[in-house]
């Protein structure tokens, strides 16, 4: 294939109109968190090893279709590894891809700096998106949107040509990603959502009504661990694979534009084709392995009990999360993705906030918000007691 004369657009991909950016995306995004040493400094040296992984990616990616990169200044090295490979080792022109990164800015000042430094490391003169990364809690948030603060500085930039559209993205609660939309800042925005968690889908409606772009981050692996599910979930989605299933879930939503796949490129890639063609709504196969999913959340009473109503408890537990997990083991056998998500709890993250349920935080949760009938403190220690490994 000859890279440095891509066509943008290729006949086993999908592509959607990404809000009112208008820019025609594939709705598969090429993610770059992950690559070999990728989250080693010093950020601008690239291992062989890197830069390798890094140019069989881009090639496996855009060989499929993919005509969407999406990176960030917080993944380390992977601006540089993809500035050398977009430019130095494929020469492919600028015009063949979208180029989307991340950035976390605290002041206007820092916002100017920070973005010119990445435009150096992504060895490009502008960027076709770029979001505020990880508007997480309402402080990141306030910092943000602040007045003359980083995103009105953003929008000098975009004023000047060096990006093209600002969004941000987020692991908040709902109700911060609504805030944030709200506003009326930004033109997309990259957020959590897929088959296992769908708190968000009233966010993703507002954005709809918005005509704002939504990108799905980590539907594979934050998404429940699809590319090594157990076989219980396996056997459900068949004759689909849990990764082109789920993929099928979020697009027959037409809101949702794009899904970021990542690495290991030959778990993720290799499914790719089996994905489509999507359907808007659920074709009656994709539904009828729906009614399958659904079901199985009957074999556990408390399955339904999603714990919001218990948010922000002041034992610092995060409830809902925590119950999600539990569901997750006791009605899809999924208790590798459990161990994985729920041993990266952080007390005070706001990435991934939560306590453990030690007794000592047992004892503070306030249980005037628990509906009668839910034994909340034995299902959080069941789970506990399951999913928890000591380091």
């Amino acid at each position: 294939m000859d890279f440095k004369n891509l066509s943008l657009y290729k006949p086993k991909m999908e592509y959607r109109r990404f809000g009112k950016t208008n820019k025609k995306l594939s709705v598969i995004t090429l993610g770059g968190m992950r690559f070999k040493h990728g989250g080693k400094e010093p950020r601008h040296v690239i291992p062989d090893d890197t830069l390798e992984e890094c140019t069989e990616t881009v090639k496996t990616a855009f060989s499929m279709g993919i005509n969407h990169i999406e990176t960030a200044y917080g993944y380390t090295k992977s601006e540089t590894a993809y500035g050398k490979v977009l430019n130095d080792v494929l020469k492919i022109k600028r015009n063949a891809y979208y180029l989307m990164t991340k950035g976390a800015p605290q002041t206007a000042a820092n916002t100017r700096k920070l973005v010119e430094e990445q435009l150096t490391a992504l060895k490009t003169d502008y960027f076709d998106f770029y979001a505020w990364h990880g508007m997480n809690n309402m402080q990141r948030y306030q910092t943000a949107c602040q007045k003359n603060g980083p995103v009105e500085e953003l929008h000098k930039m975009k004023a000047e040509g060096l990006i093209k559209h600002i969004g941000f993205s987020t692991h908040a609660p709902l109700e911060i990603i609504i805030k944030a939309i709200e506003t009326d800042m930004f033109e997309f925005m990259n957020l959590h959502y897929y088959y296992f968690f769908q708190r968000n889908k009233g966010a993703i409606d507002l954005a709809q009504t918005k005509d704002m772009g939504v990108f799905i981050i980590s539907p594979n692996d934050k998404g429940g661990q699809l590319s090594n599910p157990p076989q219980k979930l396996s056997d459900l989605t068949h004759p689909l694979t849990p990764v082109q299933w789920n993929t099928r879930f979020c697009l027959s939503n037409p809101a949702i534009h794009t899904l970021s796949f990542g690495l290991p490129a030959t778990v993720s890639f290799d499914q790719i084709d089996g994905i489509f063609p999507t359907s808007v709504p659920l074709s009656e196969q994709d539904a009828a392995i729906k009614f399958k999913l659904d079901s199985q959340r009957l074999l556990d009473k408390y399955a339904d009990f999603d714990g919001y109503c218990m948010a922000n408890d002041p034992s610092g537990i995060n409830i809902p999360e925590v119950l999600r997990f539990r569901t997750l083991l006791k009605c899809y056998d999924m208790k590798d993705f459990g161990v994985y998500r729920y041993n990266m709890f952080q007390e005070n993250d706001h990435w991934f906030q939560g306590a453990f349920p030690t007794q000592d935080k047992l004892d503070k949760i306030d249980m005037s918000k628990c509906p009668a009938g839910i034994p909340i403190k034995e299902l959080l220690k069941e789970t506990h007691q399951a999913l928890y490994a000591a380091s």
